[in-house]
C-alpha cells in the first residue's frame, strides 16, 4: 500500500524583549536559576499581570510580515494544567481570538519547486519554567527564569507532506522571525522550538490519520529525522495490523526513536476560560499601519532584488537571502569585491563549507565581508588564481590577517610575466618529448597533463589562462 504523510507545525518563538509577557523581569539567557523570577512569575497572591506592549508589535509585525489576517480584538485566556513548573496552574494563552490569523508562507524545495503552507494562527502566550533533572540526584529541581518569557506559537495548516518540507517550512518561519528582529532564533537556547504532529494514510484518502504530536524537537537536523522516524513507525503499526494511538511523544535523538510520554490531551481537557486580569487588546488600522512602516526588506522581496540588481539565478538568490545576516554580508562582499556572481560563488562556496564545517554562524565569521571582497579582488585583477586564493581563505581563517598580507608573507603572487611562463613551459616540453609526440599524433586529452606539469613547476602560481594560451601555441609546433 502507498502512504501518504500528513503534517503540522506548531512552532514556538521567544520574542527579543527585554521583559516578560506580563511582568519586569529580564529575558536575558543564561542567568542564576531563579534570579529572574519576579512576584507575577512566581504566582504570589495579589501579584496582577500587565501586558507587554512590545511583544504585540513583534506579533503584528509577524503577522503582516506572512500576509496574514491581524486580529484587531485579542483575548487572553487561561489554560489550566498542573505541572511543578508551572507556578500559577495555568498558562496564560489566547484560545479563539489570536492576534495573528490566517496567513501562508512560500517554501524552496532542494529541486527549486516552491509550495504554499497555510499558516492558521500566531497567539501570544507565556512560556513555563524547566524542570532540572540531571543536578539532583532523585529529585528535579525547578527554574522559573524562563517562567513568563514572551511566546509566539505559529500554528502551520497539515499542508506539509515530507520531512524535508517541515525543514523548508521551518526554516522559512526562521528566516522571517529573523529577518523582522522579532528573535534571534537560536534554537540551542530555546529561542525556538518545534512540535511536529505527523500521521499517514492511504494514498488518496482525504481523511486524515490518526496523529500523534513529538514535543520540543530543538534542531532543524532533529526535526527531519524525528519525523521520518515516526512516519515509519506509524506505518509499521497500521501494516502489522494494529492502530495508532494518539498521544504526546519524546524524540531521542542519541537513539533516533520516540517514545511515549502521556496520552494526547484534547482543549477540553485543560478547561480553557477568559483571562480575568487582562483585558481584551484593542488596536486599531492606524496602529497596524505604523508596524508594517517599521518592516524591513523581507525575504521574498530581497530575492527578486538580489535577482534583478546582481543578475543571479533565483536559487542563488534564495540561497544567500535565507538568513537576514547572510544577506547582509554578502552585499557588502559585492561591494568591495565589485563582482556580485564571484562573490556569490564564494560566499555560498568556500565561506559556508568553513562555517558549516565548524558550526557557526556567518555572524561568528573569523573572515570579514571586507577582507572577502578584497580577496575576490585579487582573483580579479589577476594577482590570485582559484586555487592559490582559496590557500590565502583557509590562512584568513587561521587568523594570519587581511589578503595581501598574506599573500606578500607567503609569496603567493600569480606569476603573470609571460616570458617566466613561456621559459617553464619549454622546460616541460623539453623533458616529455614522447607525450609531445603522442599529443601532435592526435591524442588532445594530454594537453591537461601538460597544464599540470608547468603549474606544478610554477607552484600553482602562473596564471592559468596565460598557460593554456602559450602552451597551446607551443604544442602545435
Amino acid at each position: 500500500m502507498e502512504w501518504e504523510t500528513v503534517i503540522g507545525l506548531e512552532i514556538h518563538v521567544q520574542l527579543s524583549t527585554q521583559s516578560k509577557i506580563f511582568s519586569g523581569s529580564s529575558t536575558r539567557f543564561g542567568a542564576e536559576p531563579n534570579t529572574q523570577a519576579s512576584l507575577v512569575d512566581l504566582a504570589m497572591p495579589g501579584a496582577l499581570p500587565v501586558f507587554n506592549a512590545e511583544a504585540l508589535h513583534k506579533a503584528v509585525a509577524f503577522g503582516l510580515a506572512i500576509d496574514a489576517e491581524i486580529g484587531k480584538r485579542s483575548v487572553f485566556d487561561r489554560k489550566n494544567y498542573f505541572y511543578p513548573d508551572l507556578p500559577k496552574g495555568y498558562q496564560i494563552t489566547q484560545m479563539d481570538h489570536p492576534i495573528v490569523g490566517k496567513g501562508q508562507v512560500e517554501i524552496v524545495l532542494d529541486d527549486g519547486s516552491t509550495r504554499t503552507i497555510g499558516v492558521t494562527r500566531a497567539h501570544l502566550e507565556e512560556d513555563a519554567g524547566k524542570s532540572l533533572h540531571e543536578e539532583f540526584e532523585g529529585q528535579s529541581g525547578i527554574d522559573l527564569n524562563r517562567a513568563g518569557t514572551p511566546l509566539l506559537e505559529i500554528v502551520s495548516e497539515p499542508d506539509i507532506r515530507t520531512a524535508k518540507e517541515a525543514v523548508a517550512y521551518l526554516r522559512k518561519i526562521h528566516s522571517i522571525i529573523t529577518y523582522i528582529g522579532i528573535s534571534d532564533g537560536n534554537m540551542a537556547e530555546g529561542s525556538m522550538r518545534c512540535d511536529a504532529n505527523v500521521s499517514v494514510r492511504p494514498k488518496g484518502q482525504q481523511e486524515l490519520g490518526t496523529r500523534t504530536e513529538i514535543k520540543n524537537i530543538n534542531s532543524f537536523r532533529f526535526v527531519e529525522k524525528a519525523i521520518n522516524h515516526e512516519v515509519q513507525r506509524h506505518i509499521d503499526v497500521i501494516e502489522d495490523g494494529g492502530s495508532i494511538v494518539q498521544e504526546t511523544r519524546l524524540y531521542d535523538a542519541d537513539k533516533n526513536e520516540t517514545r511515549s510520554m502521556r496520552s494526547k490531551e484534547f482543549a477540553n481537557d485543560y478547561r480553557y476560560f477568559p483571562e480575568p486580569d487582562l483585558l481584551p487588546v484593542i488596536i486599531d488600522h492606524d496602529y497596524i499601519e505604523r508596524v508594517a512602516e517599521a518592516l524591513p526588506e523581507l525575504p521574498a522581496a530581497k530575492v527578486k532584488r538580489f535577482m534583478a540588481d546582481y543578475g543571479l539565478s533565483e536559487y542563488d538568490a534564495n540561497v544567500l537571502s535565507a538568513s537576514r545576516a547572510m544577506a547582509d554580508f554578502y552585499e557588502a562582499v559585492v561591494k568591495t569585491s565589485g563582482d556580485a556572481k564571484i562573490a556569490a560563488n564564494w560566499c555560498m562556496g568556500e565561506l559556508t563549507a568553513y562555517l558549516n564545517r565548524e558550526e557557526i554562524e556567518v555572524s561568528a565569521s573569523p573572515i570579514s565581508a571586507d577582507h572577502l571582497g578584497q580577496l575576490i579582488q585579487r582573483i580579479l585583477d589577476n594577482t590570485l588564481s582559484n586555487k592559490i586564493a582559496k590557500q590565502v581563505f583557509e590562512a584568513m581563517t587561521q587568523g594570519e590577517g587581511e589578503p595581501d598580507a598574506i599573500i606578500e608573507a607567503r609569496g603567493l603572487k600569480q606569476v603573470t610575466d609571460s616570458s617566466a611562463i613561456e621559459a617553464m613551459i619549454d622546460d616541460v616540453i623539453a623533458a616529455n618529448p614522447k607525450q609531445v609526440e603522442d599529443y601532435r599524433s592526435g591524442k588532445d586529452k594530454l594537453f591537461g597533463f601538460f597544464v599540470g606539469q608547468v603549474m606544478k613547476a610554477s607552484k600553482g602560481q602562473a596564471s592559468p589562462a596565460q598557460v593554456n594560451d602559450i602552451l597551446l601555441q607551443k604544442l602545435k609546433g
